[in-house]
């Protein structure tokens, strides 16, 4: 297996576009990775952007990724009211909003959903971020469901066990709405990350996984 690193941002800063569809998806899907992310490179622009909310879901969203964003200076967190659900129906608004952000930010990494993922709302994300930025590097993450989706990353970033925890935490702490879900256990979240840390021979058995489609060496 293939090792590389993220790179060693002295002097310019990195910018990170973050998309998710609802308001957990980013720290379901690359929670771990983004603690990592903000405890290795200094100098980060971040541009968090959530697509779909209600108003309790709103408060929940905006405290975790201020939480998480703690360290970063340079942070933009928007939450957006695209209709929950409704996303292949109202992909005309969608596209102008994907349209609007490629103006207003330009990433040297995003973060976005998994192209084969089963929810209607996340493909269209996912296939917005690929129409939208043609040039750039975009890992999609995966959200464990119902549906039994999981696919086969190719893609593996190895994380400590105080960041999974950290994490998790997180999740629980703040997403209270979610909790009568069954499916929205601090066991199943660490079950991933050990699954993906045992698939990438992970040395502090954690991981997430990621999909990338085109890397240019």
């Amino acid at each position: 297996m293939l090792s590389v690193k993220f790179p060693n941002i002295v002097n310019k800063k990195f910018k990170i576009l973050l998309l998710g569809s609802h308001c957990d998806d980013i720290e379901i899907g690359c929670g771990g990775t983004l603690l990592k992310l903000v405890d290795l490179i200094k100098n980060l622009d971040i541009c968090w952007v959530v697509f779909s909310s209600g108003t309790m879901r709103k408060k929940e969203a905006l405290s975790s990724a201020r939480a998480i964003l703690k360290k970063v200076k340079s942070r933009n967190i928007v939450i957006n009211n695209f209709k929950n659900g409704f996303f292949p129906y109202i992909g005309n608004d969608i596209k102008e909003y994907f349209e609007q952000l490629k103006i207003e930010f330009c990433p040297d990494l995003i973060f976005t959903h998994y192209r084969d993922d089963l929810h209607q709302d996340h493909r269209v994300v996912s296939d917005l971020t690929w129409n939208t930025f043609r040039d750039h590097l975009i890992y999609e993450y995966e959200i464990p469901k119902y549906d039994g989706d999981i696919g086969t990353p190719n893609l593996y970033v190895n994380l400590d066990e105080s960041l999974c925890r950290k994490k998790v935490n997180y999740l629980m702490k703040y997403f209270k709405t979610q909790r009568e879900k069954r499916w929205f256990t601090d066991d199943l979240f660490f079950s991933m990350m050990r699954v993906r840390g045992m698939e990438s021979n992970s040395p502090t058995k954690y991981a997430e996984g990621f999909y990338v489609r085109k890397i240019v060496i």
